[in-house]
Formats: structure tokens, sequence, C-alpha cells
């Protein structure tokens, strides 16, 4: 692997003329076109890839997406150009304070108490819970029009108002039909200004979480999503440079684990964040790190490796630089990752993501290689 997720838009930046880094060494003509496909990983892309040889046909390298391998963290990464240690959004979910010490926030739906839980955008405010700079800012102020290519209820999400942060014009895209058409708008113009657009569809990983990646329903998906590429690249202008990648990639649960019914992983916890292949855990007022992180190794045994918030930092597990206080603690005092096809669930605090066939998070290629495609 060559790359990150967060060397993306710091390479964007640079081809557009700002001062920096381009660690991805991209060169671009007018415009540029950010694409991407929610669980799009390269060892799935790579299996399958005469079900998309469009894409197939025009990867450039391999990135890796950084730890945790998940949407709210990946994309965060992808926006500010900065891994988690940096911005904080360290996980799916994840111990914010409150006056009893923690409570659990859903960085992904920005919700308090569970993905179902109250709408957070008031409690947690999005620019104070991520104060970082977006690179889609540098890119504004360097005189880019911003335009988003996305679900319509994605342009006011908490999620991207703490990550993109960046206002711009909204083409409301749900399919893929809308994904094509509004690529198309943003790059059909003869404006001298330039144009940096993000665009996304989630159908992918949608459809590997409920069916598995690489099932019937995932392919004929993958297809589609291939298909659309190869008609938006036969009408894309030569003054645009589309890039796309994925988030995460995914493997197949094989070995479930039920959190909630063994007692031993629950003395001394107060709550249980992350997702089912990363788990965040917190403890109680009055217990000890060394007693819960014995516990926890020694239950889940060979389904994951359990190692305590120390152990990560020091082994830089979310960026090469620490992380300030504020973001340090947000991460579990012991964390919990799960290795080969194991998935820990929580069904009482997650019943849909505890039923899904496909996972991410953790560190195997499968779900921390994504694929950087150029085309334009």
């Amino acid at each position: 692997m060559t790359g990150t997720l967060s060397d993306v838009l710091p390479s964007v930046c640079t081809a557009f003329g700002i001062e920096g880094e381009n660690p991805l060494g991209l060169t671009v003509e007018r415009d540029v076109v950010l694409l991407l496909i929610d669980g799009l990983g390269a060892e799935l892309l790579r299996r399958h890839a005469a079900d998309a040889p469009t894409l197939a046909a025009h990867v450039r390298s391999t990135l890796t997406a950084g730890f945790p391998a998940t949407t709210a963290s990946s994309l965060s990464s992808l926006a500010l150009g900065a891994p988690c240690a940096a911005h904080g959004i360290v996980g799916y979910s994840f111990g914010v304070p409150d006056e009893h010490g923690r409570r659990l926030f859903n960085a992904l739906r920005w919700t308090i108490d569970g993905a179902s839980g109250p709408d957070a955008r008031q409690s947690h405010p999005p620019r104070e819970l991520q104060r970082r700079r977006s690179r889609l800012e540098d890119l504004a102020d360097a005189g880019a029009e911003i335009h988003y290519v996305v679900p319509a209820y994605q342009e006011t999400s908490g999620l991207t108002r703490a990550s993109f942060r960046a206002a711009g014009v909204l083409h409301p895209a749900s399919d893929l039909d809308a994904v094509r058409e509004g690529v198309l708008a943003v790059a059909r113009h003869d404006s001298a200004t330039r144009r940096f657009a993000y665009a996304y569809t989630g159908l992918l990983d949608a459809a590997g979480h409920v069916h598995g990646p690489g099932s019937q329903e995932w392919l004929g998906v993958l297809r589609a999503v291939d298909a659309m590429f190869a008609d938006l690249l036969a009408d894309l202008p030569d003054t645009c440079t589309v890039l796309t990648t994925g988030d995460h990639g995914m493997i197949q649960a094989e070995s479930l684990v039920n959190l909630d019914v063994v007692p031993a992983l629950h003395r001394g916890v107060r709550i249980i964040g992350g997702e089912a292949r990363v788990r965040h855990v917190y403890l109680a007022r009055g217990h000890r790190v060394d007693d819960v992180l014995a516990r926890w190794s020694e239950t889940l045994g060979t389904h994951a490796h359990v190692v305590s918030r120390e152990q990560a930092l020091d082994e830089h597990w979310f960026g090469p630089t620490p992380p300030n206080p504020v973001v340090a603690h947000r991460i579990g005092h012991v964390l919990a990752v799960a290795r080969g096809g194991s998935v820990l669930v929580t069904p009482s605090q997650e019943p849909m993501e505890s039923r899904m066939l496909g996972h991410h998070g953790a560190w195997t290629v499968d779900e921390q290689a994504v694929p950087l495609i150029t085309a334009g």
C-alpha cells in the first residue's frame, strides 16, 4: 500500500496550487470530483474484477483506510487530511464526557445513547466536537467552487458539519443515476473557476452489511456501480479528473460472540462502544484497567486482540502523532479488536448492527485496503 485516505485531499490541494505536500503525486486539469464508494475495499475489487472491469482497469494504487476502518472515522480522515488521533472521530461510537462520567455517542448518526437515540447536533455541536479545519475549506479559500453530490440528508448531518465543514452547492443524489448526473453537472461548465466536488454512494456498503460481501446481491450492486462509472467516464469532459476510492473494505462474519450474555465482560465496565469489529470498553469508577483487560483477554481468547488504551497509543494505532487529552479520553480504557471472521456483538444495544453479515473496522487487509482509482 502506497498511501492513506488522509493523503488524498492534501494531494488535491497541492494539485490546485495550494502550498503543501503532494504525497500521492496527483496532477489534475481544471476540476476534481472525489467519488467515495462506501465499502469498496481493494481486496474485494481485486477478487471481483470481472464484475467491475472499468473500476478495476483504472486502479492507480492501494491506500490504507486507517484505524478504525469505519465510515465516520474514514470520512473524517479523508475530509480533514488527518488521521483519527488528530481529528478525534475515533470510531462508529465512543464515549463522551457527561456529569456521570461518560455517555455513548454515535458519530455516524450523530446521536447520543445509540444509533436510534436522540439527535445530538444541539447537545454535541459538530464544530465543537471536531474542531480541525477541513481541506475543503482550504480549497474554497483558494477560490475553488465546492459541490456535494450526496443524498440530501447528508448536507446537514452532524458528520458533514463536523468534518467537511465547507459550504457548497448540493446536487441531491440518492441513486446511481443521480450521482452520475450530479457529477456531470459539476464537470460541464465554461467558467474559469475551478470546481471540487465530493460525491458519495452508500449502496455497496448497504448490500455488504445485509447480504455479505461477495454475495449475489452485493455483486449486483457492484456491477451497477461499475456501469455508472463507465457511463460517467464516457461523458466526462477532459477538464475534469475523477478520483474514486472507498472508506473501508469488509469481511464476512463467521463467528459471533454475544457480549451481552457473558457476565465477566461487564464487571467493572460502564459502557461498551465501537462496533462489532472494534470495541471501546470504558470502565466504571473504582475499577482497574488491568483487571478488566485481563478478563476481556481471557474470555475472548482467540476471537480478539485486547489491549489497553496506553498500548494502542504507544503503538500509534490512531495515527503517528499522539492525540490531545480530549481525543485520548474518547478512546476506550480497553480496546478489543476482532480477529479472523469473529464479530463482537451487543444485540441489546445494537439490534440492527448485530444481525449484519458484513462488518469492518479492524486490522485485516480486507478491511483496511481501499483502491485509489483515477480517470480523466
